[in-house]
């Protein structure tokens, strides 16, 4: 049992988890660009410091892969935190929490579409488990809403970070092989880049808000855990089981998003958010336990 794959996925939900709460704390002491570019930079300021020697030794290898790493960071880490905390501008840490249990399905969607991932029957089940738990949060628990397509501004633009996290996971299967040191450092560097554009037009719209003593505090726990700690972990934790198998963790985070948004912001609980979470961990134990199983080698 790959016992260390499995602590570093855990690790890496509850710190995310952690980042949506923070995202909601953030409003009204930062705003989402300036937080943003703010954790990337502090990030990619840390990772670049103790990471020299290794940037030197794995140039030639990061060079021949500079358009993959550039994807890394401007989709798996701008795009998708850009579009989770505008997100939470108008929807629920709770309710951001829970829709990214989306994020499993959609690795599953991608890799069998694309690379023919195989799947068992039982993993399917679990899928469709968590498919509906992050469906009756975007609903709010009336899942007839999904008939007529109306969507909180909010949760769909969880929906949008939730599609292009998948595709960053599934574009792991082609990380160039190099120290995970400077694996993070140049998509981290990417990523700071990647948001001064859009750091301009929350200017030019005046939505800018300059941190204050909690803005700081947000920006300083987004650099340091979900930036740095969690991505690194996260990157194990996909090598050492896959994407399928492991994005199935990212159910986790309704879990422990939730529980700290209940704790730390005092919002509340609903019965349909006790439902999801149900389904999103019935979901994962069932996949998990029905993956399928390795082909035994001919003699």
């Amino acid at each position: 049992m790959p016992i260390r794959a499995y602590s570093f996925l855990i690790i890496t939900t509850l710190l995310w988890g952690g980042n949506t709460v923070a995202g909601k704390l953030a409003i009204g002491h930062v705003s989402p660009m300036v937080l943003s570019f703010s954790r990337w930079a502090i990030a990619t300021m840390i990772i670049v410091a103790i990471s020299l020697p290794q940037l030197r030794k794995d140039w030639p290898v990061l060079k021949a892969n500079w358009k993959l790493l550039t994807f890394y960071g401007a989709v798996g880490f701008t795009a998708f935190n850009a579009f989770l905390y505008s997100a939470l501008q108008y929807t629920s840490a709770v309710n951001a929490a829970i829709e990214q249990g989306a994020i499993p399905v959609l690795i599953f969607i991608l890799n069998f579409l694309f690379f023919r991932v195989p799947v068992s029957p039982i993993q399917v089940g679990g899928f469709v488990l968590s498919f509906i738990g992050a469906a009756l949060a975007v609903t709010h628990g009336d899942l007839r809403m999904l008939l007529d397509l109306t969507l909180n501004y909010g949760d769909t633009l969880m929906l949008c970070a939730c599609v292009v996290y998948a595709i960053y996971t599934i574009a792991l299967r082609w990380k160039p092989a190099v120290h995970w040191k400077s694996l993070m450092a140049i998509p981290a560097f990417v990523a700071a880049l990647a948001c001064l554009p859009l750091l301009a037009w929350e200017a030019e719209q005046n939505a800018l808000i300059i941190p204050d003593a909690t803005g700081w505090a947000v920006i300083v726990y987004a650099g340091l855990f979900p930036s740095l700690v969690s991505q690194i972990l996260y990157i194990k934790g996909v090598e050492g089981i896959g994407a399928n198998r492991a994005g199935l963790f990212i159910n986790l985070i309704p879990v422990f998003g939730t529980l700290l948004s209940v704790t730390l912001l005092g919002e509340a609980l609903e019965t349909f958010h006790v439902i999801a979470l149900a389904l999103v961990l019935g979901g994962i134990a069932i996949a998990e336990w029905g993956k399928p199983k390795p082909k035994a080698k001919l003699a």
